[in-house]
């Protein structure tokens, strides 16, 4: 089925394949659990207020239960889920299909009543034509947009399924949403960390508003990467994107960890006390090392960089969030060790990114003697993707602190029950304000 348009609107739950629908579940799992650990960041607080004070409506934002709009309530999901960085990615394009376009399909199927099946396959919708529009734009656009570009695209498909436009209405809105959709410069807060990451908010943000706007009537088609670039969709409804994305094992970019597994393993297969270290050599590719704050001053400057969280597990042995705010930015042995990183590009990691991220470490200690890795490559790739329990067991290290035991059980709980039930169950454990 190459049409894109009849495929988000024909297809159907039951006729997923079995390995697709398996995975759907897990993908909520992990993006609701980074939003709930969200919940604890400036990042989160900030956009909620903007959503409640300037948003007017009585959509219930994520675990807050204040109200806003429907484009209020997807901008600060998104924006929540993206800060903390540690949610499921997509090599060829890399970026993040789920972050922009799972809380346009919340809010979307939230308010047309939609059954847990049809929201589960608008999931599955979002992941396809995100991938297809992800790897569209970047053959076409010099500059490297971030997520919430084509992210708006894969909300507005969702939004357009769930709302039952007619296929005249999906163009425009496939349309509109490209032609507003964030094209902000990626590398630009790479080399500049700050609050606006990924644009997955604003891209969440633009695609629900674009499909809204072509239900009234409101005209923006065509989408020049759904349309003009074809050789991408050719497989779709036949190869299954849904099953090619990775998962995050840490909190910080996907480029910083490489030199993260690299340096844990010299640690582990030597019994190298962080203490020991003197000297860390990272080869990788060009990207990783853009990612060059070493002490950083807030949390998005934390996750942005290469060196720090590097120093963070050699020192604690894991990159969780509790590691990258407050106090723990200013934790003397990690600063000692990011500061003593030293980076080369490899022509060899450049040549394999971005479909394969690798570096090679080397450890030189106290007494002069080196160590150097072999080339690793990140935990949780599509091609090694973490088990089910693994992927459960992360979202209950995110959600737990936050929501509590009981309650991220339950939440686990509605997302696996969805097939048979409507949303309520879900909606009523994601809508409440926390501690209530």
């Amino acid at each position: 089925m190459h049409d894109p348009i009849a495929f988000l609107h024909d297809l159907t739950w039951e006729t997923l394949p079995e390995t697709v629908r398996a995975q759907v579940p897990l993908h909520l799992l992990d993006l609701f659990g980074i939003g709930a650990a969200g919940m604890r960041t400036n990042m989160s607080r900030i956009i909620r207020d903007h959503a409640y004070e300037d948003f007017g409506g009585e959509m219930p934002l994520l675990y807050d239960g204040r109200g806003a709009s429907p484009l209020g309530a997807a901008l600060a999901a998104g924006i929540t889920i993206d800060s903390i960085d540690g949610h499921d990615g997509f090599n060829p394009s890399k970026g993040h299909i789920g972050a922009p376009m799972i809380p346009a399909a919340l809010y979307a199927a939230h308010e047309a009543g939609a059954t847990g099946r049809d929201f589960l396959t608008a999931v599955v919708v979002g992941y396809e034509i995100g991938a297809r529009a992800a790897i569209a734009q970047h053959a076409t656009a010099p500059d490297y947009h971030t997520s919430g570009s084509w992210g708006a695209v894969a909300a507005a498909a969702v939004a357009s399924r769930i709302m039952q436009l007619s296929p005249h209405q999906t163009r425009h809105a496939l349309g509109i949403a490209e032609y507003h959709g964030p094209r902000s410069q990626m590398m630009r807060c790479i080399d500049h960390p700050t609050m606006v990451k990924d644009g997955a908010g604003w891209g969440s943000m633009a695609g629900i508003s674009a499909a809204r706007l072509a239900a009234k009537g409101f005209t923006g088609a065509p989408a020049l990467i759904v349309e003009e670039v074809t050789e991408p969709w050719a497989d779709l409804g036949t190869r299954w994107y849904m099953l090619e994305q990775y998962f995050k094992p840490y909190p910080v970019c996907r480029w910083a960890q490489p030199p993260i597994e690299a340096a844990l393993a010299l640690q582990r297969a030597h019994n190298i006390a962080a203490a020991d270290i003197t000297k860390i050599e990272v080869e990788t590719f060009h990207e990783s090392i853009r990612l060059a704050t070493s002490h950083p001053k807030r949390g998005d400057e934390a996750q942005y960089s290469t060196s720090f969280p590097t120093a963070v597990a050699l020192v604690h042995g894991d990159v969780r969030p509790e590691h990258l705010v407050d106090a723990a930015l200013s934790d003397p042995e990690v600063l000692r060790l990011s500061a003593a990183m030293i980076m080369r590009e490899s022509d060899h990691a450049n040549d394999a990114f971005p479909l394969r991220r690798f570096a090679r470490a080397t450890l030189t200690l106290a007494d002069g003697t080196t160590h150097q890795s072999d080339w690793h490559e990140p935990r949780w790739d599509a091609t090694a993707l973490p088990s089910p329990a693994e992927i459960r067991s992360k979202f209950h290290a995110y959600a737990d602190p936050v929501l509590g035991r009981d309650r991220a059980t339950a939440l686990e709980t509605a997302i696996d029950a969805l097939p048979e039930t409507g949303l309520a169950p879900l909606t009523d454990q994601l809508f409440r304000p926390i501690n209530s």
